[in-house]
């Protein structure tokens, strides 16, 4: 992440002090008067480079924003990005709500574009463009309660809330800390939550041979995980093959192990992963595993006035080289650990409150099934919006239903709803459709929103199309198998869509 502290602290504190008293005008599930929302899904962040080429279908993810505009007629929503939005895109998630006033609902939105396609965090662009940052000012009508909504707070972030006068939706960065993996651990064992057994400020590959031969003396692990502090979606990763060493491994094999790494990072070496964890710091933790074994996630939000609450529980799909890249998720978790997570999140989540974390944010977990029962670890905190973000403020903002945590179900009148949704649906051939195309052959196979069953695909990152051959996508049903089965439609329609003629 940008390096965070480099702004003026009370200053900021000032500004973040006006957040609680807005809170209830601007909180999207009350329908107030007016309120101005200016969404920067800026990617500031250390990203790994097959990330780049996506930079601006990650900036529209949150164009689910529109549609707080159409349910909430008070609502202005200036939304930033480096490159312009195909304006279809607009009118398709206008169209998802048939029943709202287009008309004045495009009136209440302005897109903005830097026009910049370079690979500089979109805030960064917007800082350097004072016109730009007058203009955003200008937009925000005089006395509307307003807020900047980020994708992750950064020192960066902070700078335009401090220039636009606005309060920022999110983490002091001088907390940024809490959301690296050693401040996850040391979090959790500050909530008393289960967590892996490791060891936390290891730079080089003595401080792992150290931290390896204590964890494997302590207790034999197949494989353990060596995480950089600061990773995304899982590519800050990599993981040390340790079958056949017992409690008498020695440092030497230790060595031999750890040099022959395995990075999640498709664009790493060992030697390359080695030469960012001396630079940058990290951790290492034995590799969780058992016969049944699940990824699940639980999102919260701590509300300026300190509330904590669960949002969402999340079974995360996985995959990438060592099976720790994250490519999707289904809703909600399974209720067979989901109140487990739910209360080990819960506790994490008082925690964060009491170290003055404000907004989303969300804990990734291992569980795994013994005799007893199902058992959970908690592994990370990412201390931002995330991957399972936008597809739950889809289904809230087109169902208008509620998340019941002790049930871990979710149900829209009367009616429960689930959802299966990844930012990485690939097929070949992708890159030779065009957004048009996609939005297209969604439609045509009546795959496409029905506000009257609600059900149907909500697309997300169409423009990732040409420049990655890749579409996000959230596809919501009344029963798993059902959303389910959308989701695979649509990916059979596209895979034909774009096969050769």
């Amino acid at each position: 992440m940008t390096g965070a502290g480099s702004f003026d602290g009370d200053a900021f504190d000032e500004l973040q002090s006006r957040l609680a008293p807005i809170w209830p005008e601007i909180t999207l599930r009350r329908r107030p008067g007016q309120r101005t929302l200016v969404v920067v899904s800026s990617l500031s962040l250390d990203l790994p480079a097959s990330y780049q080429p996506l930079i601006a279908a990650y900036e529209e993810r949150y164009l689910i924003y529109v549609l707080a505009l159409a349910t909430a007629p008070g609502t202005h929503v200036i939304y930033v990005t480096s490159q312009p939005i195909l304006p279809r895109m607009v009118d398709y998630y206008l169209d998802l709500i048939p029943t709202a006033d287009h008309d004045d609902t495009r009136r209440r939105l302005t897109t903005l574009s830097m026009g910049d396609a370079t690979l500089q965090p979109l805030t960064r662009k917007i800082l350097d463009r004072p016109r730009t940052v007058a203009r955003i000012r200008s937009l925000v009508p005089d006395g509307s309660p307003a807020i900047l909504i980020p994708f992750v707070t950064s020192d960066l972030e902070v700078q335009l809330g401090l220039e636009l006068g606005l309060p920022i939706y999110g983490t002091d960065p001088r907390l940024a800390h809490l959301g690296t993996k050693t401040g996850s651990r040391e979090v959790f064992a500050a909530a008393g939550v289960p967590h892996p057994r490791g060891t936390e400020g290891v730079h080089t590959v003595a401080d792992l041979v150290d931290a390896l031969f204590e964890l494997t003396r302590d207790r034999p692990s197949p494989a353990a995980i060596v995480k950089l502090d600061e990773g995304v979606s899982g590519t800050g990763n990599a993981v040390v093959d340790l079958e056949g060493l017992g409690v008498d491994a020695d440092r030497d094999g230790l060595r031999e192990r750890i040099l022959a790494l395995t990075p999640e990072d498709p664009d790493l070496d060992a030697e390359g992963f080695l030469a960012l964890l001396e630079a940058r710091g990290g951790i290492v933790e034995e590799r969780i595993s058992g016969d049944d074994f699940c990824s699940p996630s639980v999102q919260l939000l701590v509300s300026p006035e300190g509330q904590v609450e669960v949002l969402t529980t999340h079974d995360q799909v996985l995959g990438g080289p060592t099976g720790q890249t994250y490519y999707g998720c289904r809703f909600p978790a399974a209720p067979d650990y989901a109140a487990l997570i739910s209360r080990h999140a819960s506790a994490i989540g008082d925690t964060m409150r009491d170290h003055g974390v404000v907004g989303r944010f969300g804990v990734d977990f291992v569980v795994t099934r013994a005799a007893d029962g199902w058992h959970a670890h908690a592994i990370e905190i990412n201390l931002r919006s995330g991957g399972t973000t936008h597809p739950f403020l889809a289904l809230m903002a087109l169902t208008e239903g509620t998340y019941d945590v002790d049930r871990a179900e979710f149900t829209a009148h009367g009616t429960p709803k689930h959802y299966v949704a990844s930012d990485h649906l690939e097929v070949p051939r992708l890159d030779t459709l065009t957004p048009d195309d996609v939005l297209d052959v969604v439609a045509e196979a009546g795959l496409d929103w029905d506000h009257v069953t609600r059900t149907g695909v909500v697309l997300h990152m169409v423009s990732g199309v040409g420049v990655a051959g890749r579409v996000g996508l959230t596809a919501i049903g009344d029963t798993p198998a059902d959303a389910q089965d959308r989701f695979d439609r649509v990916e059979e329609a596209l895979r034909d869509a774009a096969a050769p003629p």
